[in-house]
């Protein structure tokens, strides 16, 4: 390859891969002051410069100009200088061209060299930058292949991973697959970027609302906190900062059209949408549906609240497995428990604390330790006392949309 084609050779990389030329020229004469020392043995200022529009290659000795001499393969004086130039003062630098005979072909080595190199490394920043862009965002994959447990998916040119924590329990990826997932985390690597995605987090939720609600992209609608256990149910609060825009009606969409969108790209996941409020009874309750609550009972220092259902409705309330009231625990933050009104009545349930000698029967939802929600623990049940207890603590309230 003579110069003229290098130099269109690496036109031709900018304009088809984005990558700077001038990045390459400079990593070339990098290596090439260094090429320069090692083959000819120089104790001299070396630099290296390439004619960007020819491609001609020149090698400088550089000589600081001073009054008198003492190293004469790093200075020269002023009156030599000046013989050459008369512009030179004494603090200049002075290039003195000493490029070899044979360092052509050790220019077209290294150069070669170089742009492999930097043309890896160029694409890789480039392909870093572009898809840092992408995280904590929602995009479409395409499952390409399973390895052990993980999976692994496209994301335009790159592969990202999806673990088996960050799987939905029981969901299945087929080759080819088109898949929404959140993106978690991009590093930067030394083969390029590595991407980790999820279909469990509850910023998945979050974003899949933010793409088919308008109201909620735009802001006008808030969704305050979300609780989510993957695969089997979601429950987010929203809010409107529009008196005129019903929060809960904007995410739910005619007939049902938008949430069942969501349900259907997160395989039947059921999506319970509640209105928040600022008032912890209100919230709590609403938090509880779809069953009926007749009281709310607060205690601000412990962060608990009892609560009494209609006695038909208490297993409703409580749901399959606790997973209703434990999922309300999660959304508004409060310990819950939870009592039929006939079970309240018999016990002084919402009577003050210092009345002691009553028997406890009521069900107790809280959170204790912050634990991932892809890796939450398997509820477990006393059945003499039916407690349940929830170690997943709450999903942070996530920022307000802007």
């Amino acid at each position: 390859m003579d110069k003229a084609e290098f130099i269109n050779a690496l036109k031709q990389i900018k304009k088809e891969k984005g990558i700077d030329e001038e990045v390459i020229f400079e990593a070339i004469e990098s290596s090439l002051v260094s090429a320069c020392k090692k083959n000819f043995g120089t104790s001299q200022n070396i630099k290296v410069e390439i004619d960007r529009e020819s491609g001609e290659v020149a090698v400088y000795a550089q000589k600081d100009v001073v009054e008198e001499v003492e190293d004469p393969m790093l200075q020269i004086s002023l009156e030599d200088a000046q013989k050459i130039d008369h512009k030179y003062k004494v603090g200049d630098v002075y290039n003195e061209v000493v490029t070899p005979q044979n360092f052509g072909r050790i220019s077209a080595q290294t150069a070669k060299q170089v742009v492999v190199q930097k043309f890896r490394e160029a694409e890789r920043d480039i392909l870093y930058h572009q898809y840092i862009t992408k995280e904590k965002e929602v995009v479409t994959a395409i499952v390409q292949r399973v390895e052990k447990k993980n999976v692994v998916v496209q994301m335009g040119k790159m592969d990202a991973y999806l673990t088996a924590n960050e799987q939905i329990p029981g969901e299945k990826y087929a080759f080819g697959d088109r898949i929404k997932v959140y993106v978690v985390e991009v590093r930067q690597a030394n083969k390029g970027p590595q991407i980790y995605v999820s279909r469990t987090h509850p910023e998945l939720v979050k974003r899949l609302f933010e793409q088919e609600v308008p109201e909620v992209f735009e802001g006008v609608v808030e969704i305050k906190s979300i609780a989510r256990e993957a695969g089997s149910r979601t429950k987010i609060a929203v809010y409107s900062k529009d008196p005129n825009v019903d929060a809960v009606g904007a995410c739910v969409g005619p007939n049902g059209s938008r949430v069942n969108v969501l349900v259907n790209e997160l395989n039947g996941e059921k999506i319970d949408i509640v209105s928040w409020s600022e008032d912890p009874k209100e919230f709590i309750a609403a938090a509880l549906s779809p069953s009926k609550v007749l009281a709310v009972k607060l205690d601000e220092e412990t962060q608990s609240a009892r609560i009494v259902v209609p006695d038909h409705q208490l297993s409703l309330a409580i749901g399959k497995e606790g997973q209703n009231a434990r999922l309300s625990a999660k959304l508004t933050g409060w310990r819950i428990d939870i009592k039929s009104e006939t079970q309240a009545e018999q016990t002084g349930f919402l009577a003050d604390d210092d009345d002691e000698g009553e028997e406890e029967t009521t069900e107790s939802f809280a959170q204790e330790e912050p634990v991932n929600p892809a890796q939450a623990e398997d509820l477990q049940e006393d059945p003499e006392e039916e407690n349940l207890m929830d170690d997943e603590p709450m999903d942070e309230m996530p920022e307000e949309n802007a």
